[in-house]
């Protein structure tokens, strides 16, 4: 029996495509990071992320971009986009990542290598991605209504943190090199 890819399953609800708002999409180097960190906020701020969940998600861009620019050719590609909801931002390198791509807090003894597990812990979710020719680091933070049909979306919350201050789930140690 042949089924139609738009047809929905009996007792299913139909799929629901999502509305997908391209806000960014700009390449950046070392010179031009402080810039796009400012319209970084400006955009974030403009989709109703504001306030201590909004300088959040832009630390941990900003820390995907400095780490593409150190340890990713010097440069990248930044896409900026709502999905419905949800805030998505791709950063994109053309560096070889060396092992793994740890997202552990290092030693408080090891200078450097704490981009990613910012980015994890500031945000919905970080999504790491190894590619021929490079990595691609996906943050993401959820947008909801406030309750008040005048109010802004503000994000439905962060990673929440163990008693020790670490991600749930990592024992916080293990330097790992790093991004």
């Amino acid at each position: 029996m042949d089924e139609d890819a738009g047809t929905s399953v009996p007792g299913h609800p139909a799929p629901v495509a999502a509305v997908v708002v391209a806000l960014m999409s700009e390449e950046f180097s070392a010179a031009t990071v402080t810039a796009l960190r400012h319209r970084l906020q400006a955009q974030v701020n403009s989709v109703g992320l504001t306030g201590d969940v909004g300088f959040d998600f832009v630390l941990a861009v900003h820390e995907l971009v400095t780490n593409a620019v150190r340890h990713g050719g010097g440069h990248g590609h930044l896409a900026l986009r709502r999905e419905d909801d949800v805030l998505v931002c791709e950063v994109s390198d053309q560096g070889v990542a060396a092992g793994g791509l740890p997202v552990r807090l290092p030693a408080v003894d090891v200078a450097g290598g704490r981009g990613l597990w910012l980015a994890h812990r500031l945000t919905e979710g970080l999504l790491l991605t190894r590619r021929p020719d490079g990595v691609t680091a996906v943050v993401t933070a959820c947008l909801q209504p406030s309750g008040g049909a005048d109010s802004p979306p503000v994000a439905a919350g962060t990673a929440s943190a163990d008693e020790s201050g670490g991600p749930a789930g990592d024992d916080g140690e293990g330097p790992g090199p790093g991004r």
